[in-house]
């Protein structure tokens, strides 16, 4: 199991934007010559979609599944400011410091249900993940999954971990069963849900979540209900450990969302 820590990189030019809508992530460049599709700690849910993509595509990459590498993402206060874009030099005046990126998969395409079947223990795996997750962000409108060199990657996982929002009543939410996942993309062909659990879950130890939610950064964790750092590291911690042990809970919902769709 691979333990290292995640890159640090600086952003030494803005591309282009990824799309259009409230987040504005973008291609840019960084010292180490690569590209990158950059989140910024400025736009839209701020560092709780940081932190959820650093978590869920950790969390993703530790149990097998392929992420572009995510690294940290660092932004002088001087940059962009001859972006001629308000809205744009805004979003960049108000991500000053640590950001989050993941390398850029150039030419890659869509995923498209209905052109990639992947088999069944695969799309097994990747709906428990998004059970574990509470990822209410993949979905036939906005599958946030890749095709590239004929391999499917994991991508864009800031739409998980919904309890960090508000804090509140977190140990309930973490046994809960995940009813949106009704409207996964690959719930119909997730008919190996046993299997795919009991080989998960046995991957995802208390020292694989305990490294990942250790890296974490200070800043990002600044408006965590009034909490210390470490404090609401522990709460990640928590939340995982016990979302792991109570994986039966999600999983059978997940089988019943699917016999009312097959």
């Amino acid at each position: 199991m691979d333990h290292s820590t995640l890159r640090t990189v600086q952003v030494t030019r803005y591309v282009t934007p990824l799309r259009e809508g409230g987040s504005l992530p973008a291609i840019a460049e960084a010292d180490d010559g690569f590209l990158y599709a950059l989140k910024f700690r400025g736009a839209g849910q701020g560092s709780k979609a940081l932190i959820a993509e650093l978590v869920g595509g950790e969390i993703a990459r530790a149990l097998g599944f392929r992420v572009p590498e995510i690294v940290f993402a660092q932004l002088d206060e001087a940059f962009g400011r001859t972006e001629p874009d308000e809205e744009i030099q805004d979003l960049l005046r108000a991500s000053t410091g640590l950001n989050l990126a993941l390398h850029y998969l150039s030419g890659a395409i869509t995923f498209d249900p209905a052109v990639t079947r992947p088999d069944a223990l695969l799309a097994s795996q990747i709906v428990w993940l998004d059970c574990l997750l509470t990822n209410v962000d993949r979905t036939a409108k906005n599958t946030n999954m890749l095709m590239w060199h004929n391999d499917l990657w994991l991508i864009d996982h800031g739409a998980s971990l919904y309890f960090h929002h508000t804090w509140d009543d977190w140990e309930a939410q973490a046994i809960k069963p995940f009813v949106r996942i009704k409207d996964h993309v690959l719930l119909a062909r997730a008919s190996a849900l046993d299997d795919a659990d009991k080989t998960l879950k046995n991957k995802l130890t208390l020292p694989v979540i305990e490294h990942i939610v250790q890296q974490i950064p200070d800043a990002w964790l600044a408006d965590a209900d009034g909490q210390s750092p470490e404090a609401a590291r522990e709460v990640y911690r928590q939340f995982l450990t016990m979302r792991v042990a109570a994986s039966e809970v999600f999983v059978n919902e997940a089988k019943d969302a699917r016999e009312r769709i097959v």
